[in-house]
């Protein structure tokens, strides 16, 4: 609980301090790093990631799954 006091605190005093800053630079320095934090991971993989993934995708909604147990069997002497 003291966590969470100490995290909601900085917060507030982190929103009076934006409220009160006149740089502009300074701000589009936090505005830059909030968006850098919330880039999407998609964005950030490469394309050959992205289309191994989709064709994962596409094998497991088209049904072409096996289950754990028979993968793990199957190569159970390199695991």
């Amino acid at each position: 609980m003291n966590l969470d006091f100490n995290i909601e605190s900085k917060k507030l005093a982190l929103i009076q301090w934006l409220t009160s800053l006149n740089d502009v630079s300074m701000i589009d320095k936090i505005l830059e790093l909030k968006n850098k934090e919330s880039k999407d991971w998609w964005d950030e993989t490469s394309d050959e990631e992205k289309e191994s993934i989709e064709k994962g995708l596409e094998d497991a909604n088209s049904g072409k799954l096996k289950p754990h147990s028979e993968i793990r069997k199957k190569y159970e002497k390199w695991l």
